[in-house]
Parts: C-alpha cells; sequence; structure tokens
C-alpha cells in the first residue's frame, strides 16, 4: 500500500503536529507500507533552516518541497508561505500519486485538503484527511486580517474538498459535530484523538528530575506551561495569578516554548517585575520526560470561541507525564471535561484570576492531593491515548477507505 502524507512540518521539527504525523509515519512505514511525506524544508520555529530535498528516516521517505520562507511571526509572510507550498505541493503530489494510492492531508498549510482533493480526482488516489483545526473558522474566530469576507468562500472550497475525501479523520468529539453542521456525512467523519508515546514520556519523581535542579526549582512548587505561545492560547489569567502569588516564594512560573505571544510575555513579567516567572526554550525530544515532569501543576488554555476548531495537543503529553492540569478557557469544553471525568485537574473561565490563584495556592499546600491528581492523569492516558492505540485506530481508517473495504 503506498501511502502519501502532506504537511508542512515533518521530522526532525518537534512542533506538536510534525511529532504525531512522525509517529504514524514510521509505524505504517514498521508494517510494510510505502510511505512518502511530502513537506518543506523548513523547522516551525527557525524558518532560516533549510533541511535536505529528500530523506528517509526509519523506512520513511521524505520528500520536501520548496517554499518562501518567512516564518510565523507576520501573518502576510506566512501566507506567502503558504500559497508556494501549495504550488509546490500540487506539482509535487501529481507527480507523485498513482491509481489507489492513499493521500493523507493534514492541516499545516490551512486548505492543503483542497490540493489533496484536486490530485486524487485526476490521479484516481485515496484521499484521507487528517483535520487537526478548522479552517477558516479558526481564522474568523481570532479576528485575523480578511478573514470575514473570505471567510465564506474558503469554508465552500475546504467544504468540497471533505466531501470529495473517502474519510475525514477529527481529533475530538466537538469537531466532529462541527462537520456534521457543515453539510459533511457522519459517516465520512471519524474521530482519532491525538496522543503521545507513554513508553517515550514517563512520569519522573520530582526527587530524581535532574532537569529542576539544572533550573534551580528543586525545592519548590511548578506551575509550567509548555507548548506553543500562539495565537489560540490565552496567558493574561496565569500571569495575573503569578502576579497575584508573586511574594509566596515556595511558587514558580514556568514556560517552555515558544511562539507569537512570547515577546509580549515577556514583556508583562518584565514590566511587573515577576519573579516568579521563569521561560525555557523548547527541550528535544528525547527530555520530554523530564520536561513534562518538571511541573508540578500544568496550564492548558484556549480561547473559548475556538473549542471545537482545536485541540490542544498537550494535553496527551501531560497525562503520559502524570501531571495534574488546570485548565483556561471553555469550563464546558472538550478537555474541561476530560480532565473532569478523569479526576486529574481544574478548570477556570478566562480572567478568573484570583480563582486562578486560589487552586494553585491550595495546591501547592497539599502535594498528596496533586500526586493524586497526577497519577489519574496517567492513569486516563493509559486507558485512552496510548499510541499503540491510535496507529491502530489509524490502521483501521486507512483499511476501511481502501476500494476493496
Amino acid at each position: 500500500m503506498k501511502i502519501i502524507f502532506v504537511n508542512r512540518f515533518f521530522f526532525p521539527d518537534h512542533s506538536a503536529t510534525s511529532q504525531l504525523l512522525t509517529d504514524l509515519a514510521v509505524h505504517l512505514a514498521q508494517t510494510g507500507c510505502d510511505v512518502t511525506v511530502l513537506t518543506s524544508r523548513q523547522i516551525s520555529d527557525n524558518p532560516l533552516m533549510i533541511l535536505p530535498r529528500q530523506a528517509t528516516f526509519h523506512g520513511v521517505e521524505i520528500v520536501r518541497a520548496w517554499s518562501t520562507r518567512f516564518g510565523r511571526e507576520q501573518l502576510a509572510g506566512r501566507a506567502l508561505d503558504y500559497l508556494t507550498f501549495y504550488l509546490s505541493t500540487l506539482w509535487r503530489l501529481l507527480a507523485m500519486a498513482s491509481r489507489g494510492a492513499v493521500i493523507i492531508a493534514k492541516t499545516d498549510p490551512p486548505l492543503i485538503s483542497i490540493v489533496g482533493a484536486w490530485v486524487s480526482r485526476i490521479r484516481g488516489a485515496v484521499l484521507i484527511n487528517w483535520i487537526q483545526d478548522l479552517f477558516p473558522e479558526v481564522a474568523a474566530a481570532l479576528a485575523v486580517s480578511g478573514s470575514g469576507w473570505l471567510e465564506q468562500p474558503l469554508r465552500t472550497l475546504r467544504n468540497r474538498s471533505l466531501l470529495a475525501a473517502r474519510q475525514n479523520v477529527v481529533i475530538g468529539e466537538r469537531m466532529a459535530r462541527k462537520l456534521q453542521e457543515e453539510g459533511i456525512p457522519s459517516n465520512r467523519i471519524s474521530v482519532i484523538h491525538n496522543w503521545a508515546d507513554g513508553k517515550a514520556i514517563q512520569p519522573v519523581d520530582r526527587e530524581h528530575n535532574e532537569l529542576r535542579q539544572e533550573w534551580k526549582l528543586r525545592d519548590t512548587f511548578v506551575v509550567g506551561y509548555s507548548g506553543n505561545f500562539g495565537r489560540a492560547h490565552e496567558f493574561d489569567t496565569i500571569l495575573s495569578a503569578a502576579e497575584i502569588l508573586r511574594d509566596i516564594k515556595q511558587i514558580v512560573f514556568l514556560f517552555i516554548g515558544a511562539g507569537a505571544q512570547m515577546a509580549s510575555m515577556k514583556q508583562t513579567v518584565r514590566t511587573k517585575q515577576l519573579d516568579n516567572v521563569v521561560f525555557k526554550p523548547y527541550q528535544p525530544r528525547d527530555r520530554l520526560s523530564l520536561s513534562l515532569s518538571v511541573p508540578d501543576l500544568h496550564v492548558i488554555s484556549l480561547i473559548p470561541t475556538l473549542e471545537g476548531l482545536i485541540v490542544p495537543s498537550k494535553f496527551y503529553g501531560i497525562a503520559a507525564a502524570g501531571r495534574a492540569m488546570l485548565y483556561i478557557g471553555d469550563t464546558n469544553g472538550e478537555l474541561p471535561l476530560l480532565i473532569h471525568s478523569g479526576d486529574c485537574g481544574f478548570s477556570v473561565e478566562m480572567h478568573h484570576a484570583q480563582e486562578t490563584a486560589d487552586i494553585i495556592f491550595k495546591l501547592a499546600q497539599d502535594e498528596p492531593t496533586c500526586r493524586r491528581l497526577g497519577h489519574s492523569a496517567r492513569l486516563l492516558f493509559d486507558q485512552r491515548f496510548e499510541k499503540s492505540y491510535a496507529v491502530k485506530n489509524w490502521q483501521r481508517e486507512i483499511a476501511k477507505a481502501m476500494p476493496q473495504a
């Protein structure tokens, strides 16, 4: 079986969608599938880095298409990166795809499913869309310039590409319902949650975590955020909570990662002189067990208008690391319901800084409860979100999408 994945980032990139794609592509290659990943020559947080045009990784053929490299900081530059990747992908995919091949299109860049639909129709290939977020709805919810008048035409084009697919795999129940509301038949929609590798990410006791010692956090209660500081997330609430708790020397706020909001966050920390806030860069994947185990309590945030459009993938790694969670956003959202049902944390509405600070302060004084919540998180992960479950579900979806199925 020939499978062609399309996504702008792949190994060695460490963004969440890249790591998920790497996991699945390598697994399928190891089961005997002919797997190619059509991707860009970029790294998500370093657009100037140029990767080789072709490579192989654990049996996966990597083909890297040309695109501009303006990066994510400016919307105009990002749009041009998207456009040039669309054109390069169309050209390459037409050459690579053949009748009966399976094209699996992710959602970076947005609307790459349209290219996948065109090529699958021309070449007689099977299209499966792997939908990590719903665009253009996300752009409209974030009030991106120009998104208003473009939203409906782009939704129409996007929906046509979803209807042309044999299957559309989404990452949450709310996202599935939104596609049904757009007229996509329920039998063309499947839910496969994102995942983490429970063997690679294991809980590490704070007493044995070398990163806590290296970062001088050994004897503190650490509230952490790990991942992308993107526009979909809200940080005023947690920074305001840090300000409220600034005199509690036992409590430290740790932010690991990079993204569009990092500069403004650092400026806020400098302006308010928050000595209890620490920033660290992304950590290598082989140190995820350590870095995700540094916080005693992890923060997850999502702007409420994005519920059903995005599911923060950091949830799965945090659960694998066995850590308590604090969700800031819509308390009736997809992840808060999972967190509450699994008894692994709390949720608060945006801008409820005092409530957020109160939860953090109480957990800092009650280590047994915090550990219990973390244990429950790992139990929930082992039951539902381990990588082995997800890749088996993907194998079933691919087999089901084939003409003979």
